[in-house]
Parts: C-alpha cells; structure tokens; sequence
C-alpha cells in the first residue's frame, strides 16, 4: 500500500492517467536530481584525484595509503629523535647547572 495525496492505494492499483503522469514527472525529476548529483561527485573526484597526482604523483588509493604510512612513520622517527635531542639538551643544562651550583657552594665556603 501506498499513501498518495491522503489517499491510500494499494500496489498494482488501477490509477488513472493524470495520476500516472505525476508520478512519471515526480520519477523523471527524480533521475534528473540524481544524474546531475553524480555528474558533481564525479566532476568532484577527478578534481581530488589531480591534486592527488599533483602533490603526491599518484592517484591510486593503495599508493596514496602506502605514502600515508611511511609520511606517519617518518614523522614519527623525527619526533622520537627530537625528543631525544631535547631530552639530551635538558640533560647537560642540569650537569651545567649542578657545575655552576656546586662553584657557587665552593665560593660561599670560602
């Protein structure tokens, strides 16, 4: 069954032909609708896919996964060294400090 115009009708429903034409120009509106939506996506998709192979030098979904992954584990060596870096900095900035603090102390005695 089916609601139509407040009325109910059941499928296979003898309708007459003015009711038939709406429904044909409410389908046809319906596939205009959608063709030009897909005629967007695609239009959209090939514009993602150019920048892809401008930026990346492909387009291919696994390639482009692929790069994804070793760009993420690059980034992550040169956060690890990075972090390594400072942390070897903070540590000699202590063995400074403790130098200076320990001169100080030895000033102080005297």
């Amino acid at each position: 069954m089916k609601v139509e115009g407040g009325k109910v009708r059941a499928r296979g429903a003898k309708l007459e032909i003015d009711e038939l034409r709406e429904r044909h120009a409410a389908l046809n509106e319906a596939k205009i609708r959608a063709e030009e939506k897909k005629k967007e996506k695609v239009q959209r998709l090939e514009e993602l896919k150019a920048q892809a192979r401008e930026a990346y030098g492909t387009d291919d979904l696994p390639e482009l996964k692929k790069k994804l992954e070793d760009m993420k584990a690059d980034n992550e060596a040169r956060r690890a060294e990075y972090q390594k870096h400072l942390e070897a900095i903070e540590d000699k900035l202590a063995e400074v400090e403790a130098k200076h603090d320990a001169l100080q102390s030895g000033e102080e005695d005297r």
